[in-house]
């Protein structure tokens, strides 16, 4: 959420007059297990008491599988009840997950079937497969790199990421999610994972930047975000 994002949103204001600023709570995690998860999504409420001290005019929730290991559909959930947080503070904001995103993105570029990388170990990886064909969209090809540290993750090379795709299946996709975790870096692959598969290639940095655009009602165009992020949709 702190370095992916940011970027994106520093590209945008190369093209367009909008600036933004970026303010964090943290809710914590050092490993990535489904306790912790659990322990970690229960911090979600003060994160987002403290955000609306500073007025934000929008939220993120960046952990995708700590969404998702709440139980299927509960992004909807989860942001209700966080933008009723910020709302009974005084300072109403929307609130975007990068669960949803990763729901909503895809749905966007029209993908009914995408092949998805995880930095994950395995239970957890098919937890967000099963979470996402919940939602209409089929998983046909998927991989978990096991990594269970999350500053490991943080650190994963992202130019690991386009021989990675190169060795899954990706002709009878719509889209490929590069990165089914805000975590772990991805971006400078995007393009490089686009030529490869000739298929629309997205990330939960990309879906949830786009979703928070949204949710500011502002234009979806950011250089180096990939098709998601082309001003199209």
């Amino acid at each position: 959420m702190e370095t992916e994002i940011p970027a994106l949103l520093r590209a945008r204001e190369a093209i367009a007059p909008e600036r933004f600023t970026f303010h964090s709570a943290r809710m914590r995690m050092k490993h990535v297990t489904k306790e912790e998860l659990a322990a970690m999504d229960g911090d979600s409420d003060r994160c987002a008491l403290e955000l609306s001290d500073a007025r934000v005019d929008v939220m993120g929730y960046a952990c995708l599988v700590a969404i998702m290991a709440m139980g299927l559909g509960y992004h909807c959930q989860s942001q209700t009840r966080l933008q009723g947080v910020s709302a009974g503070n005084g300072h109403p904001a929307p609130v975007v997950t990068s669960a949803g995103a990763l729901v909503e993105g895809p749905k966007a570029v029209g993908a009914k079937r995408i092949a998805l990388v995880a930095p994950y170990m395995k239970p957890l990886t098919e937890l967000v497969v099963n979470y996402i064909r919940n939602e209409g969209i089929e998983v046909s090809d998927w991989r978990a790199l096991e990594i269970s540290d999350n500053l490991a993750v943080g650190a994963h090379d992202p130019m690991n990421l386009p021989d990675i795709v190169r060795g899954m299946k990706t002709d009878d996709v719509d889209a490929v999610v590069l990165s089914a975790c805000v975590q772990m870096p991805s971006l400078p692959a995007v393009p490089m994972a686009e030529a490869i598969t000739g298929k629309p290639v997205l990330t939960a940095a990309i879906a949830t930047t786009w979703q928070m655009l949204r949710a500011l009602k502002l234009e979806t165009r950011v250089p180096g975000g990939g098709t998601l992020l082309s001003g199209v949709y």
